[in-house]
């Protein structure tokens, strides 16, 4: 068997509406409870299970390889809802993506502070 990374846990105030903040924007379907989780399912077998957290969060960050008309569909998403978004994970390019290899990406954060992205090349793989 090789290694696969499964899951992993995301801290929120609001596991619910969090998950649900997530597969919204991801075009996914809507979450599914697990225990004290909301699951958020990827392509690849790995899940994100939100949890809830009280006190501070630390920002993790997430990234998502996605196709280019899922760029384009989620980036949509992005813009209806009006969220601000950066071409840097830094957030100093406000209202800009980027073409990091000849691909295209963006950066926006999740209602905990989490830092999401979206990419449609791996960043360092030329282009």
């Amino acid at each position: 068997m090789t290694i696969q990374l499964n899951h992993t846990i995301v801290s929120a105030h609001d596991p619910r509406a969090s998950a649900r903040f997530l597969a919204e924007i991801l075009g996914r379907e809507p979450p599914r409870s697990f225990g004290p989780f909301y699951v958020v399912p990827l392509d690849n077998g790995v899940t994100l299970d939100y949890m809830h957290s009280d006190g501070d969060i630390p920002p993790q960050h997430y990234a998502f390889m996605v196709t280019d008309a899922e760029f384009d569909a989620i980036f949509e998403r992005i813009r209806e809802r009006e969220l601000p978004y950066w071409a840097d994970p830094g957030h100093h390019q406000r209202g800009a993506i980027n073409h990091r290899d000849g691909g295209r990406g963006l950066y926006w954060d999740d209602p905990n502070g989490h830092y999401l992205e979206i990419m449609t090349r791996p960043y360092g793989g030329g282009g």
